[in-house]
Parts: C-alpha cells; sequence; structure tokens
C-alpha cells in the first residue's frame, strides 16, 4: 500500500517536472495530452502565475509583518554551521617551498651571465670563409668562381646582408 502511494507521487513529481522542462523548451511534446486535462491546465496556470511573479515584483505578494517576524526568528534559532579549519597539508607546505627554490635556482643561473661583471669572450669559428680545400686546384676554382658569379647576376641583390657595429663610431 505504501509502495503504491510512493509511486504515485513519484510519477506526479516526475509528471510535474515533466511539464517544467516543456515550459523551458527541453522536453518533447508527449506530455502536451495530458496538460488538456483539468490537473494539467491548473498545473500550466501555476507554473505560469510562479514565472510572472518572478519575472515582474508588481505581481509579487509583499509578505507580511508576522510572516517577516517568524522568519528573522526561525533564521535566529538556527544553528550557526562551523566548518573545521582547513589543515595545512604537510606535503603541500613541501612542495610550494620545493618550487620556490626551483624557481631561485632558475632565475640565478638564467641571470649569472649578466652579473659576472665580465662580458663573454667567448667565439666559435665555424668555418673559415676566406680558406680554400687543401685539395681544391685551380681549375675547380674558376668553375666555382664562374658558377657562382652566375647565380649573382641571375638571383639579383640578396635580401639578407653582413653587417658590423663598430663601438667607437658615432653617428
Amino acid at each position: 500500500m505504501q509502495t503504491a502511494a510512493k509511486s504515485v507521487e513519484i510519477a506526479e513529481a516526475s509528471w510535474e517536472e515533466s511539464v517544467s522542462a516543456w515550459m523551458d523548451g527541453e522536453d518533447s511534446d508527449d506530455i502536451l495530452p495530458s496538460l488538456l486535462s483539468k490537473e494539467g491546465r491548473q498545473t500550466w496556470d501555476t507554473y505560469h502565475l510562479i514565472g510572472d511573479s518572478l519575472r515582474n515584483a508588481d505581481l509579487a505578494l509583499t509578505p507580511s509583518a508576522a510572516f517577516q517576524s517568524r522568519l528573522a526568528r526561525a533564521l535566529d534559532a538556527e544553528l550557526p554551521i562551523v566548518a573545521a579549519p582547513r589543515r595545512r597539508s604537510p606535503l603541500r607546505v613541501g612542495l610550494s617551498g620545493l618550487a620556490v627554490a626551483a624557481a631561485v635556482a632558475t632565475v640565478a643561473w638564467v641571470a649569472q651571465p649578466y652579473l659576472t661583471g665580465t662580458p663573454a669572450t667567448e667565439v666559435r669559428v665555424l668555418a673559415d670563409a676566406s680558406g680554400t680545400p687543401a685539395s681544391a686546384t685551380a681549375a675547380d676554382d674558376a668553375g666555382l668562381r664562374d658558377y657562382l658569379e652566375a647565380h649573382r647576376q641571375m638571383a639579383g641583390p640578396s635580401a639578407v646582408r653582413q653587417v658590423s657595429f663598430d663601438v667607437g663610431a658615432g653617428r
């Protein structure tokens, strides 16, 4: 007997949820025939009255002073919710300290060349542009020279050019 009453309540609750979902445009149109009944029309009117009251303050009822005082007393009678303070995790504290130490070490490593005061004089020579291989013959040089000259004439000026910066030169 009780299970049948509970299933009817659940069915009514799910039907009202279906009406609400249909009004929001989320449910299919299979609920439309049930809205034509007297109970369906009453639920429809109630939902629209609630929506209109929420959208327009003039339609809403103003609560009486007795209701407001009862509500204030009920709120005062409620026990405050006191949450336990968060415990600081030793792992989190340790990892945050490790992250700070890693950041400081990285900054020191990157800034070290700039903080030493002496400029870096490391110069790497990858290839000697002026030298020729020892096994090259004069005929090979002449052929290569002719090829490069023809290439320069056909290609036109290059977009990349060699520049230099003289420290003592002024403008």
